[in-house]
């Protein structure tokens, strides 16, 4: 049984990693942000977190499992509203997005599991690819002779169909 501290401890975090995921999303002007993500790391961490605060510890393994498969298989549906395929464009939008919840999803059920190591190191590894991720895409890119940037494509205004291009 969890006392009220390993609780806070556990729960707080989810919530904190969630919501800094969430802030670079927004800092980005994606359409999932520190709210939202950070209520994803909650109640991942919360429902992982349940099963041991019952008590029962010959139960609490079977229950987490099938507590986490739920999570990873229902959490889909989430990420999936931000992912956007925009007509006249080539490119869908908010696949990022949608990882990141899947991602802090998966961080709550570290966070509430309390398994810091791990959860240190993903957080890190994350911001790594959230921060360069996209310079290194873009260099990347054009170094290797690419058809058009990445980040000027999504900058282009999307014109009708009938609209001739100059």
């Amino acid at each position: 049984m969890l006392d009220w501290s390993e609780i806070v401890l556990r729960l707080g975090a989810a919530t904190l990693a969630g919501g800094l995921i969430g802030l670079n999303r927004d800092l980005h002007d994606k359409p999932i942000g520190l709210r939202t993500l950070g209520l994803v790391g909650l109640a991942t961490a919360m429902v992982v977190v349940l099963p041991e605060s019952f008590g029962n510890a010959e139960k609490a393994p079977d229950a987490i499992s099938r507590i986490i498969q739920g999570i990873l298989t229902g959490i889909g549906f989430l990420g999936a509203g931000v992912i956007v395929h925009r007509e006249n464009r080539s490119r869908v939008q908010g696949l990022t997005s949608a990882a990141c919840t899947w991602l802090t999803a998966c961080v709550g059920i570290i966070c509430g599991t309390g398994h810091w190591r791990i959860a240190a190191v993903a957080l890190a590894i994350t911001f790594t690819v959230l921060i360069l991720g996209g310079k290194t895409e873009r260099w990347l890119h054009r170094a290797l002779g690419g058809k058009g940037d990445p980040a000027e494509d999504s900058a282009k205004p999307v014109l009708p169909a009938d609209t001739p291009r100059s």
